[in-house]
C-alpha cells in the first residue's frame, strides 16, 4: 500500500491546478482523512509553496466549526502536504448537479459558510475562492468552507504576497474588484457567495463567456442579471438580495456574509415579508 507520512493512501480523490487531494486512513487515530499534496511540477516554485503553506496557516488559525479542519502537515520528499477532515457528503456542486435545493436547505448551507467567512474576515482572511466545490459536507450532510489555498492574508502587502498584476481566483466567481487587481475585503467574498446564492437558484452562472478573461470582465461591466426571468416562480425579494450582494460597488454590498445569510434566512422563511409589513 502507498503511504504519504504515516498515511495509508486509499484512493486519489481529486486534482486541482495546484494539489491533488486523496482519501487516506491515519493508522494512529484509526479513521479517514483527506490529505492534500502541492503536485510535484509546482513543488520547486516559490510562489506556489507560498500559496500552500498559507492555505495550512489560514485553516490552522481558523479554528471554527463551520471550516473544514486542519490535522497535520508534513513533507514528502520535495511536496509539502496537510491533512484535513474527510467529508464524506461531497460538494455543493454536487448536490446542485444532482437536482435543486429547497430554499430552507439553501438558506442553512449558506449561514453554515457566511459564518466561517465571518470569523475569517475578523481574523484579516479572505478566501477569494468562495465557489459551491470549495462548499464541502460531512457525512451528517453539514456544510463546511474549505479550500483556503488563494486566502489573502490582509496584514501583508501585495509585494510580499508576489501576486502585483496577477488575476487570482475563480473568473465565474470573482468580484469586480478582483478583478482589478485592486485591494480587497470581506466583502470581495461576499459577493462570491451572491455568485453562489444566485447559481444555485438559477442553476446557472450570472457572467459565463467563451473565455475566462472574458467572464471575468463581465463582473466589471454587465449588470447584474434579474434571477426572476430565470426562476418567475421566486418572489421578488430574492432579486433585491442578489443585487445588493452583486452590487459592483463593495461599499453598496452587505457589509458581512452574515448580513447576506440572515437576509436568505429571512426569504427563504417567509419571515422577510413580515417585517416589510411592520
Amino acid at each position: 500500500m502507498n503511504t504519504i507520512g504515516r498515511y495509508e493512501i486509499i484512493q486519489e480523490l481529486g486534482q486541482g491546478g495546484m494539489a491533488t487531494v486523496f482519501l487516506a486512513h491515519d493508522p494512529y487515530m484509526r479513521r479517514q482523512v483527506a490529505l492534500k499534496v502541492l503536485s510535484y511540477s509546482l513543488a520547486a516554485d516559490d510562489l506556489h509553496q507560498e500559496y500552500f503553506q498559507r492555505e495550512a496557516e489560514a485553516i490552522a488559525a481558523l479554528e471554527a466549526p463551520t471550516i473544514a479542519p486542519i490535522f497535520d502537515f508534513g513533507w514528502y520528499g520535495a511536496q509539502p502536504y496537510f491533512v484535513m477532515r474527510y467529508m464524506a457528503g461531497g460538494s455543493l456542486e454536487d448536490k446542485l448537479r444532482a437536482g435543486p435545493l429547497a430554499l430552507p436547505e439553501l438558506a442553512h448551507i449558506i449561514e453554515r459558510v457566511a459564518a466561517g467567512l465571518d470569523v475569517a474576515h475578523k481574523r484579516g482572511i479572505v478566501h477569494r475562492d468562495v465557489k459551491p466545490s470549495n462548499i464541502l459536507f460531512d457525512a451528517d450532510g453539514e456544510a463546511y468552507l474549505a479550500d483556503f489555498g488563494l486566502a489573502k492574508f490582509l496584514e501583508r502587502t501585495v509585494e510580499e504576497d508576489g501576486e502585483s498584476g496577477l488575476l487570482v481566483g475563480t473568473p465565474e466567481y470573482m468580484s469586480p474588484e478582483q478583478v482589478r487587481a485592486e485591494a480587497i475585503d470581506g466583502r470581495s467574498d461576499v459577493y462570491a457567495l451572491g455568485v453562489v446564492l444566485y447559481y444555485a437558484l438559477a442553476r446557472c452562472l450570472p457572467y459565463q463567456a467563451h473565455s475566462s478573461l472574458t467572464t471575468a470582465r463581465a463582473h466589471l461591466t454587465e449588470p447584474v442579471p434579474d434571477i426572476s426571468l430565470v426562476r418567475p416562480d421566486l418572489r421578488p425579494v430574492w432579486r433585491e438580495i442578489i443585487s445588493q450582494a452583486l452590487a459592483k460597488d463593495p461599499a453598496t454590498r452587505y457589509a458581512t456574509a452574515g448580513e447576506l445569510a440572515t437576509e436568505i434566512r429571512e426569504a427563504a422563511s417567509g419571515r422577510w415579508y413580515l417585517r416589510k409589513l411592520i
